[in-house]
C-alpha cells in the first residue's frame, strides 16, 4: 500500500516552530510519504477565534488544491476529523474523480458548536462517506442516532491504540507519584483529581505529575496554590516524547479522569492505553466507553466526579501493592490482544481493500494521525 499523508506545517507546542510559507514540503518518513502544506502557524496556546480560524481553514483548503491537481495519484482518500473542515478535501474527490472516501471520526467536535449548516454539511459527508472510521463502539452509535439514513454496516470500529514496542514497562525502581500525562483541557477533570491529593497525602507522601500543556493548565497551577498543594502537585510541562515510557514505569498508576457529560460517553482517552501498555494501573472519571475499558481489561479503575471518590479510588490501590500489579499486568495483557497499532493497522488496510482494488490501493490522508498508527 502506498501511502501519502497531507499535514499542515508543525504548530505544537504553540509559539515553538518558526513560520513557514511554502506552499508544500516534501519528505519520507517512516515509509510514508509526508507533504506539509501551507497552513496558517498559531504562535500561542490561546490564538482567539480569528487565529483559530485560519489555522483550521487554511490546511483544508489548500488540500482542495493539491488534491485537483494531483487526482490520479491516489484511489482513496482519509479525511481525518476534528476538525470538522478536513472533509473539505473529500468532497471533491468523491464527486469530481470518484475516489473512495473515508472519514476517520476521532471526536464529536462539532458538538462544541452545533448550528443548523454544520449538521446539515456532516450530513452531507457521512451519507457520502465509503467508510466511517471510530474510535469506539458508543461513537459510532453516536454517530448513527444523529444522522439521518446512515448506513450503520459501513462504520468500523478503529480504536487509538498505542504502539506496544514503544510504550512497554520499563524495569525501574517505583518512585512515590501518580501520574497524569497528556493534553490539559478542558474534558479532563483533572481539578478534581487535584483536589484529591490533600486527602492522599494525608496518608500517604507522594507526587501528582500533570504532564503536558493545555488550555486549562494555567487554571489548574492557580488552583494548586489557593489550596496549598504545591508540595504535592507539580506541572513538569512537556516532555520528550522518549521520555514517557519511563515517567509511566516508574509511577505507580496513571489518571485518565474524564468529566461525566453525555457528549464525552464515547471517548476513551489515549493515555489509559499508553498506562496499561507501560504496565501500571489508571483510575478513571466519567462513563460509557471508559468505564466498559476498565471492566473489560482490568487494568483500571472508575471513581465518581468528586475530589473524595477519586482519593478513595487512589487510596485503595496504594494500599494494595499486589492489586496494582496484577491489574498493571492484565492491562498490559489487553492493550497487546485488542489496542495494538500493528493490529489495528492491518484491520484497517483489510477494510480498505474492501473498498478499493485489493493489494493496488494508493491511498492519500489528510492529518498525521492516522500515518502515525499505521
Amino acid at each position: 500500500m502506498n501511502v501519502t499523508v497531507l499535514a499542515p506545517h508543525p504548530s505544537f507546542p504553540s509559539g515553538s516552530f518558526k513560520r513557514k510559507w511554502s506552499i508544500s514540503e516534501s519528505k519520507k518518513v517512516n515509509g510514508v510519504n509526508l507533504i506539509n502544506l501551507l497552513s496558517w502557524q498559531p504562535n500561542n496556546e490561546n490564538p482567539g477565534f480569528v487565529g483559530r480560524m485560519a489555522y483550521y481553514l487554511s490546511f483544508p483548503l489548500h488540500t482542495i488544491i493539491w488534491i485537483l491537481l494531483n487526482s490520479r495519484k491516489f484511489d482513496v482518500i482519509i479525511t481525518s476529523a476534528p476538525p470538522i473542515f478536513t472533509g473539505f478535501g473529500g468532497i471533491p474527490a468523491k464527486f469530481l474523480f470518484k475516489k473512495k472516501w473515508v472519514m476517520d471520526v476521532r471526536d464529536l467536535w462539532i458538538n462544541a458548536s452545533i448550528s443548523l449548516g454544520s449538521r446539515a454539511y456532516e450530513q452531507i459527508c457521512y451519507s457520502n462517506a465509503n467508510m466511517i472510521c471510530v474510535t469506539t463502539e458508543e461513537l459510532g452509535q453516536d454517530i448513527v442516532r444523529t444522522y439521518k439514513n446512515i448506513d450503520e454496516s459501513k462504520i468500523k470500529v478503529t480504536p487509538n491504540g498505542v504502539d506496544t514496542d514503544f510504550f512497554y514497562p520499563v524495569d525501574l525502581p517505583k518512585k512515590n507519584q501518580i501520574v497524569y500525562a497528556g493534553n490539559i483541557g478542558h474534558a479532563q477533570d483533572l481539578e478534581d483529581v487535584i483536589l484529591a491529593m490533600k486527602k492522599v497525602n494525608e496518608q500517604f507522601d507522594l507526587k501528582f505529575l500533570v504532564v503536558g500543556n493545555g488550555d486549562i493548565k494555567g487554571h489548574l497551577e492557580k488552583v494548586t496554590k489557593e489550596n496549598k498543594l504545591t508540595d504535592y502537585v507539580e506541572f513538569p510541562g512537556l516532555l520528550p516524547r522518549e521520555e514517557i515510557p519511563m515517567l509511566l514505569s516508574e509511577s505507580l498508576m496513571g489518571v485518565a479522569p474524564l468529566k461525566k457529560l453525555k457528549t464525552l460517553e464515547y471517548a476513551i482517552p489515549t493515555k489509559a492505553y499508553e498506562y496499561m501498555a507501560c504496565g501500571i494501573p489508571f483510575v478513571g472519571c466519567g462513563k460509557g466507553e471508559i468505564r466498559k475499558l476498565a471492566e473489560t481489561s482490568g487494568g483500571g479503575v472508575i471513581a465518581e466526579n468528586s475530589p473524595e471518590d477519586i482519593a478513595e479510588a487512589i487510596l485503595r490501590l496504594l494500599e494494595s501493592p499486589k492489586k496494582r500489579a496484577e491489574m498493571g499486568k492484565m492491562g498490559r495483557i489487553f492493550v497487546e490482544e485488542n489496542v495494538s497499532r500493528q493490529q489495528i493497522a492491518a484491520n484497517l488496510k483489510l477494510n480498505l481493500d474492501r473498498i478499493s482494488s485489493p493489494g493496488k490501493t494508493k491511498v492519500q490522508v489528510e492529518g498525521v494521525s492516522f500515518a502515525e498508527s499505521q
